[in-house]
């Protein structure tokens, strides 16, 4: 299935060369990648390969041994400007971060148990001293709404809700902001399969309502092929092959990219 909303040319992001060690083991070796406004973009590759660690250099979660992230930034009120993620100091890194956003693996340890849903998704609010135009109930209410939940939630506690459920709250937080770039770690493996499709049709329908900026973090090859436009695939840190999703996951050159295809059953329909 095709993916809705069609990307611009205009870049966001840019990661040359990124490289990341841990004591003498090298786990992410010289992986570059761009990704333009309005585009999903798969990384994809089975579980050690690298994914989740090139997530977090991008964006500035960890930080890389070797390379550079460009995040090219429409400044309010004045020009466009680019800027050297992993040369910012802290105090303009973290102005930034409102523009940055992940939705982790995770969805039971990605909640503080002791905060309720409205203290869980008025603290981006808070963090950033950003107060909605339109009032913080309004944007409360949208938030939840848009991903599928009553507004009944604002008051309930984490282990009140289903794994499902949770992901839908961790999505909404992170687009509480409105960010320019989210990035979606696995966001579905912790999840049965049937709450998966769920959670995945729902990112689907954001994605094409908003035009979002995605960064999909996958071992699943299907997921990639219903979510993004492009798909990069890696193998042991290293990029073995890129290309639109047709090119990847209809015609692969490489056999690890066949592999994966092959290692992963097709995504359900979501009842």
């Amino acid at each position: 299935m095709i993916p809705g909303s069609s990307p611009s040319s205009e870049l966001l992001l840019e990661a040359h060369n990124l490289s990341k060690d841990f004591g003498s083991t090298r786990v992410v070796d010289g992986v570059s990648l761009q990704l333009y406004r309005g585009e999903t973009l798969g990384l994809v590759g089975e579980s050690g390969s690298g994914k989740s660690t090139v997530a977090r250099m991008v964006l500035r979660l960890l930080e890389p041994t070797e390379g550079r992230v460009l995040f090219h930034d429409r400044h309010a009120g004045g020009p466009p400007r680019t800027l050297d993620l992993l040369a910012l100091p802290a105090d303009a890194m973290r102005r930034l971060r409102r523009k940055l956003a992940i939705v982790f693996q995770d969805p039971y340890a990605a909640l503080d148990p002791r905060m309720t849903v409205r203290q869980t998704l008025c603290e981006p609010f808070a963090i950033h001293r950003e107060r909605p135009e339109e009032g913080i109930e309004a944007r409360l209410a949208a938030m939840l709404q848009e991903v599928g939940l009553d507004v009944s939630a604002l008051r309930r506690f984490p282990h009140e809700f289903s794994g499902g459920q949770r992901q839908r709250i961790n999505i909404a937080r992170a687009l509480a902001l409105r960010p320019e770039l989210l990035v979606l770690d696995e966001p579905v493996s912790a999840l049965d399969v049937s709450v998966g499709a769920q959670i995945i049709n729902l990112l689907r329908e954001l994605q094409q309502r908003h035009g979002l900026t995605c960064l999909f973090i996958s071992h699943s090859m299907p997921l990639v092929r219903y979510l993004c436009h492009r798909v990069i695939v890696l193998q042991r840190g290293r990029l073995v092959e890129e290309g639109s999703w047709q090119q990847v996951c209809e015609s692969p050159r490489e056999a690890y990219t066949q592999q994966l295809l092959a290692a992963t059953p097709e995504l359900p329909a979501a009842g």
